[in-house]
């Protein structure tokens, strides 16, 4: 036996957004929202992760208000109809966006600035004592692909996060709900993904819990030769279980029913 691991957390992804890379416009009214987490929660997801800002690359930033605007009644309506045990994210870096996300409902953040657009945000998860995701990313949205380069992405990643997460500690997180998060796609090139899922398990060594959102991203269709996101099911399935193997605890993905079953199978075989 290889001892006990943690069960693999499969977040749903929700974009109330016209915009995003994916899915842009399909959810953005509370009932489509409702019934696509609904569908997320019967296949196995045990988060949604609620945006109202697209992050794809060559975004604009959108105002607070706009943000909340879209993603306030999803919360409130999510956390009415499903089940008290799904975690409910907003994927945000604006701390007022975060507050009253956590006060209709949201038990979550997930912040792709790892709290540098706005400070604030540490103050608000640790009143609020929930986990918070801090994410790497070379630049903005709007610009991260324009020639991103690293001399060592893995150690300039790693040193990254693990500074952003004691910057978090000083402001009053506590250690267990810091999960840190490499950026797959955020600021880099191809073989910057692959290293860094290949090293995903110096990740993992920190002791923090390590989120991957790998879910349909451009790099993989550039090596399966498929320019449409939605058939890249099978090459996120792969990170998936590179993930698991890893000892990764959680997954931020589109397409939930195939994610939980490469999770589940991984982490059975890595039990034995």
């Amino acid at each position: 036996m290889s001892g006990i691991r943690p069960k693999p957390l499969i977040m749903g992804i929700l974009n109330v957004t016209p915009d995003s890379f994916s899915d842009g416009g399909k959810y953005c009214s509370p009932d489509a929202a409702l019934a696509h987490a609904q569908n997320m929660v019967s296949e196995g997801a045990d988060i949604i992760d609620i945006g109202g800002e697209s992050t794809r690359p060559g975004s604009e930033p959108v105002s607070e208000r706009e943000q909340l605007a879209r993603i306030i009644p999803v919360i409130k309506t999510l956390r009415t109809h499903l089940p008290a045990n799904v975690m409910l994210s907003v994927d945000t870096t604006r701390s007022r966006v975060a507050q009253e996300a956590l006060a209709a409902g949201a038990n979550m953040l997930n912040d792709i600035s790892a709290g540098r657009d706005d400070p604030d945000m540490f103050t608000v998860a640790a009143k609020a004592g929930v986990p918070i995701a801090l994410m790497h990313m070379r630049g903005k949205p709007k610009n991260m692909q324009d020639n991103p380069e690293y001399e060592d992405v893995v150690e300039e990643v790693l040193k990254f996060l693990v500074e952003r997460a004691e910057v978090a500690k000083a402001a009053g997180v506590a250690s267990e709900n810091i999960i840190i998060d490499p950026g797959i796609g955020f600021g880099k090139r191809k073989e910057h993904n692959l290293r860094l899922i290949r090293e995903l398990s110096r990740f993992v060594a920190t002791g923090y819990k390590v989120l991957l959102g790998a879910s349909r991203k451009r790099f993989m269709g550039a090596i399966c030769g498929e320019t449409r996101p939605m058939e890249l099911v099978g090459a996120t399935i792969a990170t998936t279980v590179l993930g698991v193997s890893a000892g990764v605890t959680m997954f931020r993905v589109h397409d939930v029913k195939a994610n939980r079953q490469a999770a589940d199978v991984t982490a059975a075989v890595l039990q034995m």
